[in-house]
């Protein structure tokens, strides 16, 4: 995909996202949200069963941030050490680092207390947005925003989408599953990790085709 393609793609996908959260903000905000909450918690929950349990404290713990972690350094070294993406690891860091900062930034804006419907685990802090949602769909988009340019078959690109949609969507679940997010919670958690993710692509890119045309215009 051309630079420019590239830059108009992750500027519509920011301002959607930034739309798509603010929406969300005001309709939990105002309590208009909350029988679409209830509903979705009853029915996910509606599925428990030991080995559900089980399955979906699996997704929250892949989801944590010791693991994420570690997920982190692994693709860090990928990225450097194989990919030679050097220039790219300041963006991959920028948004992993940027993720939590603002998520716990709009945690404080918002503070909404957790759920107390039927809880299966117990944590502690503000509910809105979910750290789990917005730190996985972080990770697992700029890693597959990076490692997409060296798959060459369309169907090594179908699989990385796939295999990474299904853990955010899982690690997603899984809060709503064990009653400490509302779905609304995890909603508003990916629309403000995509508008993070792809504002930092935007940023950097715009950054290095300056740069590059700076460069050009020495020479």
């Amino acid at each position: 995909m051309k630079q420019k393609g590239l830059l108009l793609i992750a500027l519509l996908i920011s301002l959607f996202s930034l739309m798509a959260f603010s929406l969300m903000a005001i309709l939990i905000s105002g309590k208009r949200i909350v029988q679409f909450d209830q509903k979705v918690i009853s029915f996910v929950q509606g599925f428990e069963t030991s080995l559900v349990t089980s399955i979906m404290k699996f997704f929250t713990f892949i989801g944590s941030m010791p693991v994420v972690l570690v997920i982190v350094l692994i693709a860090l070294i990928i990225l450097d050490k194989v990919l030679k993406h050097r220039t790219e690891l300041v963006l991959f860091v920028v948004v992993i680092i940027g993720t939590p900062v603002l998520n716990q930034l709009l945690k404080f804006v918002f503070q909404r207390s957790r759920p107390d419907i039927h809880r299966l685990i117990e944590v502690g802090g503000y509910s809105f947005p979910s750290g789990h949602a917005m730190n996985a769909f972080a990770v697992y988009g700029i890693i597959s925003f990076l490692l997409w340019r060296h798959i060459p078959t369309f169907l090594g690109r179908t699989t990385l989408i796939i295999i990474s949609g299904i853990f955010i969507f899982m690690i997603g679940i899984s809060r709503i599953y064990l009653g400490v997010h509302y779905p609304s919670d995890i909603i508003g958690g990916y629309f403000a990790s995509s508008f993070w993710l792809a504002s930092a692509i935007w940023f950097f890119y715009r950054l290095k085709s300056e740069a590059n045309r700076k460069k050009t215009l020495v020479e």
